[in-house]
This record gives C-alpha cells, structure tokens and sequence, in this order.
C-alpha cells in the first residue's frame, strides 16, 4: 500500500511517502520545508496571514509529488501552533481545497504516541523502557514506553516558543538565558509529574532540533541523515554544543554546514530544551532518529 503522511508543525511541513506491505517498509520520499506557520501565535493566538500563505504554498508544491507518486491513502496531523490558533479555521480550509481532506488537528498526546511508535521501531526491545523526546516548534512531547506508549505528556516549550519569547539579543543575553532555562526546567518538571523520565533505559530525541545537535557533536561537513540516524550523542557533548550555539551571533550559526537556514534563529533554544531534558533525566547519553511522527502516522494508516 503506498501511503502519504503530512505532519505540520509549528516551524516546519513535512511529507513521507511509502510503500508498506506488511512489516515491510519502503521510504520513496521525504521532504521538508520551513514555514514558521507558529509565528507570533505564543503572542497574539492567531496565525499570521503570511505564515498560512507560506505553508498553503509549500503543501502547493508537495501536492505534485502526490500526483506524481500516485498515493493511495494520505493523512494530514497538524499539531502544535493549530492547536493554539483560534483562526485555525482560515488553515484547515486551505489545506482542504488543496488536498480534499482536513487536517487532523491531534492533541499533544496522540502527537507523543505517534512519534514514539516511529522513533522505537527500529531498536531492540532489550533497550527498552524507552523515553522518546520531540522537540517541536511549540512543544515538546515525552513519551515512555516499551513496546507500546505507556504515558504521555506534551508542553509547551517548543524551539520557535522559546526563541520568540525569551531571545531578543543577538545572541542571547544572560538574562534571556535564564529565563528561558526557568521556563524549560518548570516544563520539565510538570511533565515529569507523569511520566517517569529518570527510569528510561534509552532515551530517544527526535526532529530537528535533536538532529542538528547530533550533526554538529558528530562534526559534519553537511547535514547528512544517514550518518545521524542512530547515533548516540553523550549527554556532555549536548551540554558543549548547546554552550556554543548560545553563545554565537545569527551569521556564525547561519554559516555552519550543517545548519538548514530555517533553524539558524530557533536552535539555540532548542538546543537548551535538549539540554535541559538530559540534566533533568540523567541520561549519559541520546539517540539521534530521523524516525518520527511521521513514520508513525505512516504506519497508522497502512493498519488502518
């Protein structure tokens, strides 16, 4: 069965075409573009007409490798900045023409579970209890489980959250730092209130932010998923990298090889989310998945 699945997040739309025949898996696509359809919804609640332009444009574009592919079933998750803007009404309608479906507009649980059915499928069951982590746009899920979700929680603390509500300076002042670090760490401690992060054999991090912290500890000379997907990155490289990106300007960071230019402003705050997360779990170290929610909504629709 050839399947689509679309998962649009508060800073980026992402597509995954495959074909799955039982336990058989086969990628044909997978394509991602930065739209920042969350900007300024922390603020003001409502989506920007130009963020809604950029990803009406963006799904345009997609649409033809659809068409193209000839997809049998197609699902389409909207998760964070749909889920706080109250005129998301004016996106779901767009995307609607486009597709002729409507967005799911999925809860920060089902989000959770979707990522860590993508995440875990590919480790051994003898790395379990996992802890699966999705730094977002505008939130962050943690997930723990075995070989099913066991517990679940989403808040609010996402890279594009962060970066627009704490970091003003270029880079960050001291200040912001701590701010941000005091929000995070509350977030931190309210998810762990019902997930159990500290009694995780393996702790897996998925999405962009995870991914670029990972190319960076691994020194590539370009963004290179093959080389990142299941790597391990030690808990003090996450610290160092972390360090370094607070600590450089917008052009030093925009001039990494690895850096895609639509995560130069928010991965810095990202990367502190990340951080934060393996102080608080007391992890020696992650795993980097290029496996996601979008692996798992795939799978989804081919049990469907």
């Amino acid at each position: 069965m050839r399947v689509a699945a679309f998962d649009c997040g508060t800073n980026s739309i992402r597509l995954l075409i495959a074909d799955i025949e039982g336990n058989n898996f086969r990628e044909l696509y997978r394509g991602m573009e930065i739209v920042r359809l969350g900007q300024g919804v922390d603020k003001t609640g409502q989506f920007h007409p130009d963020a809604i332009e950029r990803t009406l444009k963006a799904i345009d574009m997609f649409s033809v490798e659809l068409r193209r592919r000839g997809v049998e079933k197609l699902r389409f998750c909207a998760t964070s900045a749909t889920r706080d803007a109250t005129n998301r009404d004016l996106f779901l309608d767009g995307v609607h023409e486009r597709l002729g479906i409507y967005p799911e507009v999925i809860s920060g649980n089902e989000e959770a579970m979707l990522s860590f059915q993508g995440a875990s499928k590919e480790l051994p069951t003898r790395e379990a209890p996992f802890l699966v982590v999705d730094i977002g746009g505008g939130s962050t899920e943690f997930v723990f489980g075995r070989t099913e979700v066991e517990v679940a929680k989403s808040v609010n603390i996402g890279c594009v959250r962060m970066s627009e509500r704490h970091f003003h300076s270029d880079p960050p002042s001291a200040e912001e730092i701590a701010l941000a670090t005091a929000d995070i760490d509350a977030a931190i401690e309210e998810a762990a209130k019902v997930v159990p992060i500290k009694k995780a054999r393996t702790l897996i991090a998925v999405a962009g932010t995870a991914t670029t912290v990972a190319a960076a500890a691994l020194g590539l000379s370009e963004y290179d998923p093959r080389v990142i997907h299941l790597s391990r990155i030690s808990a003090g490289r996450v610290h160092e990298i972390s360090k370094i990106f607070l600590e450089m300007t917008h052009d030093r960071r925009k001039a990494l090889p690895y850096m895609h230019e639509g995560r130069v402003d928010v991965i810095t705050a990202g990367a502190l989310v990340l951080s934060q997360i393996m102080s608080a779990t007391g992890a020696e170290e992650f795993v980097a998945s290029e496996s996601d929610i979008l692996d798992g909504m795939a799978w989804s629709l081919a049990k469907s």
